[in-house]
């Protein structure tokens, strides 16, 4: 049985949390390998809505086993508050595993993730405020906190004072603020240690082991392909691997284990937060997707930046991910459109790329070059299979499994878990 990874191939809120649990059904193990709570998943069971932030999607399937992997950084506070929240709901949460080795986030990343934003300005990246990038930071210096640390109170405090010696100079001196007390953050991470420890596992050796007895493992990355470190549109991005390479270093399982990357493709884009967006639309037809699409930030309610499906970018997500199947969410957004423009290259300056610039610069002067396809008015979203989709909604999604060089195998016809029209199944091993 195979190892698959989902990722997001645009700028995030692509649907992830839907594509996921529709497969959750399937598979075994849901794990969330990189990210804290600053991006949220929204999935409609039946009447039902569950915003997830820091909890993989697969906690809402019965029998899979989700799991918070090494590659996240961990709110403990917020961690509880959704376990709670599910709990009082109704849902299991009982086979939840979180990794020994993730990271938490302290109370002074908060603060600086915060003042650090609204230090530079105009400059500002865009953050959520909720730490993740200090947290990250720490993580690379070494001076970081790891989720084994919180049944060492001798180590804690050590890494506490040792972090704070450094940071509160920062704030002090620097932002402005008042010092952190070391007392202050041992008592908030300590606040929920017993509540988790029955979770904390070491989750590469159970990952590995399920494999190894032949289940079902699905790695769903938080943020997106854009959004990556490494391959996003940099600086504009989150603190960690958003991409298919990201579930193995924040999983510790081998990339020879993959079997399938499966890419989520909103019919149209989206971004939250600063940089570069060149089919952004700013005019009625923006915010006729912001309104159709509910295109407000599961985790902060920010309104997001609306445009066009870019092909470009998509075939970018492709090539960097692997993507071996891409989900098409969200069709049934455009429905009323009388044409829909397609983002197919970018021209800079008199210049046409086909693919993404590299210089950063040629990507923020990017203006897009548009293919009209023909819209549709018919209602899509009780459509259960491709051939009962209007003709025109056909070709758009033909289209753009075309220039993006992967198939489509599911296409988003509506929020709810059953509106999905499923053209080939991802479960199935990937020579099929």
């Amino acid at each position: 049985m195979p190892a698959i990874v989902l990722v997001g191939a645009q700028w995030g809120d692509e649907g992830k949390g839907k594509a996921t649990d529709l497969l959750g059904s399937g598979v075994d193990y849901v794990v969330k390998f990189n990210g804290g709570n600053n991006a949220g998943h929204t999935v409609v069971i039946g009447d039902q809505k569950y915003a997830l932030h820091l909890l993989p999607s697969g906690i809402l399937s019965p029998g899979c086993t989700p799991v918070i992997a090494n590659g996240v950084v961990v709110d403990l506070a917020v961690l509880i508050e959704e376990l709670d929240g599910l709990e009082a709901r109704g849902v299991d949460v009982s086979k939840l595993q979180v990794s020994a080795n993730a990271h938490v986030i302290p109370p002074y990343n908060r603060v600086l993730d915060k003042v650090t934003e609204r230090f530079l300005g105009s400059r500002k990246i865009g953050t959520t405020g909720r730490g993740i990038g200090p947290t990250y930071a720490d993580k690379m210096n070494r001076v970081g906190i790891r989720v084994q640390d919180l049944y060492d109170e001798s180590i804690l405090r050590q890494k506490v004072e040792a972090a704070l010696a450094t940071k509160n100079q920062l704030l002090v001196k620097i932002y402005n603020r008042r010092a952190v007390e070391v007392e202050e953050v041992l008592e908030e991470l300590l606040r929920h240690a017993e509540r988790i420890r029955p979770m904390v596992k070491d989750t590469a050796l159970e990952l590995n082991d399920a494999l190894d007895r032949g289940e079902t493992v699905l790695f769903e990355a938080g943020q997106a392909t854009l959004l990556d470190v490494d391959h996003g549109t940099y600086p504009f991005v989150t603190s960690s691997n958003a991409t298919a390479g990201g579930a193995c270093t924040g999983s510790g399982v081998a990339p020879t284990r993959v079997d399938r990357v499966i890419g989520i493709f909103k019919a149209y884009t989206t971004r939250v937060g600063e940089g570069p967006f060149p089919t952004e639309l700013e005019d009625e037809n923006g915010q006729f997707l912001r309104d159709a699409g509910h295109e407000y930030g599961t985790t902060t309610g920010r309104p997001r930046r609306c445009g066009w499906a870019d092909v470009v970018i998509g075939r970018f997500a492709q090539r960097i991910n692997g993507i071996t199947d891409m989900v098409i969410t969200k069709l049934d957004v455009l429905t009323g459109l009388e044409t829909i423009p397609v983002c197919v290259a970018y021209d800079v300056q008199g210049t046409r790329f086909e693919e993404m610039p590299v210089n950063q610069s040629d990507f923020h002067h990017a203006r897009p070059v548009y293919e009209e396809l023909p819209g549709w008015t018919e209602d899509i979203t009780g459509c259960r299979s491709f051939e009962e989709l209007p003709v025109n909604a056909q070709r758009y999604v033909r289209r753009l499994e075309e220039l993006m060089g992967t198939r489509v195998s599911v296409v988003g016809v509506g929020p709810g878990r059953e509106q999905s029209i499923v053209l080939h199944d991802m479960l199935a091993p990937a020579a099929a």
